[in-house]
């Protein structure tokens, strides 16, 4: 009889994990695809002539956050989000991604229901830690501005040289810098869980030496094309990087 139980309950949990599979497998095809399309808007954007991303900002970022079609109508309610995801440097390669969420905000005048791309550089170390918090708001916890478009910075304003975060959007083939204030940028734990197997906050994928999905290598090769990281980055040990630069310039 105790044989039979055990049985009975070993049946079940296995029956349990077999039900769960194809929300998981259908759960992690999702953020795939996610991902593939975060590699497909970077490269669309930096092959526009003179209309992308100034290559030395992209070179000075300590990460880089990529949210492709973002569900512009839904802001107006304050009840929809877009997913994304965000890689900084670390040591000589870029990070493993970490899924994240961003709600709400402001999108002047392309407020609308289409979709939109959205594209954030984390420009220094004060918010590239904020990003790592549970959650921060733009324009608040840490400032941003609407980035310059172009290949030079000769643009560039006060405000967005001293920004911690610029951003851009693109929509229907215009890609502008767009200020994002008052947006909420935090983890994205289910995605996470579908990339790696567990609930993971930005900073443990960030700051960890995971390997990255299979679905992030063209991203990842994209950003080392781009803006290849110097041998010695380590954003996890920015005081250790820190003496590092000064011993050089010493």
């Amino acid at each position: 009889m105790k044989g039979l139980l055990l049985s009975a309950i070993l049946c079940f949990a296995l029956g349990g994990l077999a039900l769960a599979s194809p929300s998981e497998e259908k759960d992690r095809k999702k953020t795939d695809e996610r991902l593939q399309n975060a590699a497909e808007v970077l490269k669309e954007v930096m092959a526009a002539p003179d209309k992308g991303i100034p290559d030395d900002l992209l070179k000075k970022a300590h990460c880089v956050v990529i949210v492709p079609g973002v569900k512009k109508g839904a802001f107006l309610a304050g009840a929809e989000y877009g997913k994304g995801f965000v890689t900084c440097r670390r040591q000589s390669s870029w990070s493993a991604p970490a899924a994240i969420r961003v709600e709400g905000g402001s999108f002047g005048f392309q407020i609308g229901g289409e979709e939109i791309d959205v594209i954030m550089l984390v420009m220094n170390k004060r918010g590239a830690e904020k990003l790592m918090a549970s959650k921060f708001t733009l324009g608040g916890d840490a400032s941003v501005a609407a980035g310059p478009v172009g290949r030079t910075t000769t643009a560039q304003t006060d405000a967005q040289m001293n920004a911690e975060i610029l951003s851009w959007s693109r929509s229907r083939g215009v890609f502008a810098g767009i200020s994002l204030a008052g947006a909420t940028l935090r983890p994205d734990e289910d995605d996470n869980r579908a990339l790696y197997g567990e609930n993971l906050s930005t900073k443990d994928v960030v700051n960890s030496t995971r390997r990255p999905p299979v679905a992030a290598d063209a991203l990842l090769s994209l950003l080392k094309s781009y803006s290849p990281v110097e041998q010695g980055w380590e954003f996890a040990a920015p005081k250790e990087r820190e003496r590092g630069l000064t011993a050089m310039l010493a």
